[in-house]
């Protein structure tokens, strides 16, 4: 599905609002391979508890921008980005303002090429360390960071999450930001899996890589995988994150008929299906997908393609 697909599309959780929001975060290493982390100053919502650098994502900013600018202003350091290395989710409940906020959690390798260490008391850190894996278990973690750095995930402190950050409670009606995970989606024989837009969806007759955006709580290889399901039947494996892709259209034209300024981010993956089968759009009907099909390399060269479509392929498309 394309990436107009509306948040908390399962429904939610009676008297809780849903929110979404995307942050992009970098794990930057030493000579001696310790790990930099920053602990949560006491206006987060998260005080005392350490995490890697980073933060949300503005409208409009490619993540691996983000995770650059959010560096240098947590920790003083220069940072360039050199590789993408997961994407996560998870929720946290402010129960006291009866609202669950989904964050989708771009997570970067960079390095070092400027810039003097210090920390950011009056935003998000008030203290910056560097950690070997021993020395982090010690430390309260976010538990996105537990995982990265391979350690058990333990309860947060008592009293956490405090109070939910100021800010407006929804974007303008004309402003939206989507989160999507998309695979190029092969088979034993090299075949390319690719789902057709149906009419009325930016893109529309154009070919597309299978996915699109993800529910409220939902893991974004999980999300593509239900995704894959539902647009072609197949059933897949995922094998490694390819990608982070951002999109910004001012002035896109979708199912609601009017202009929205609309901001697209997402991850592709590399998806195996190991037994191909007849692909069938299951999604109910009026859906953003209306065929799908394998395609061999030559074929696909000839087909028109949406942008991500043809990046992940290698190919310029029609």
């Amino acid at each position: 599905m394309i990436d107009g697909r509306v948040a908390g599309r399962r429904g939610s959780v009676v008297g809780v609002e849903q929110r979404r929001r995307v942050g992009a975060y970098g794990v930057l290493r030493d000579a001696s391979g310790r790990v930099l982390l920053a602990r949560g100053s006491a206006c987060c919502p998260f005080p005392g508890v350490w995490q890697v650098p980073g933060g949300g994502v503005e409208h409009a900013e490619h993540p691996a921008r983000a995770v650059v600018r959010e560096f240098a202003e947590e920790t003083g350091l220069t940072v360039e980005v050199t590789g993408v290395r997961a994407a996560l989710a998870d929720v946290t409940t402010f129960r006291a303002e009866g609202v669950a906020v989904h964050t989708d959690r771009l997570v970067f390798d960079v390095g070092q090429h400027g810039g003097e260490l210090r920390p950011e008391p009056a935003g998000g850190s008030d203290e910056l360390a560097w950690c070997t894996p021993d020395e982090a278990a010690a430390l309260p973690l976010m538990p996105f960071t537990a995982e990265l750095l391979g350690l058990p995930v333990t309860p947060l402190p008592a009293g956490l999450p405090g109070a939910l950050p100021a800010g407006p409670a929804a974007p303008p009606a004309d402003r939206r930001q989507r989160f999507a995970a998309y695979g190029l989606v092969t088979d034993p024989a090299g075949r390319i899996l690719l789902t057709r837009i149906a009419p009325g969806y930016p893109g529309a007759g154009r070919w597309h890589l299978p996915g699109g955006g993800t529910d409220h709580g939902e893991q974004p290889a999980a999300g593509l995988l239900r995704e894959l399901v539902e647009e072609s039947g197949q059933l897949g494996t995922v094998v490694d994150l390819l990608t982070v892709d951002n999109l910004h259209n001012p002035a896109a034209l979708g199912p609601e008929g009017r202009p929205l300024d609309w901001h697209a981010v997402r991850v592709v993956y590399r998806v195996l299906v190991s037994a191909p089968t007849e692909p069938a759009v299951t999604e109910l009907a009026g859906g953003s997908t209306v065929e799908a099909g394998w395609f061999t390399s030559a074929q696909v060269a000839r087909l028109s393609l949406t942008e991500v479509a043809a990046q992940a392929t290698g190919r310029r498309g029609r």
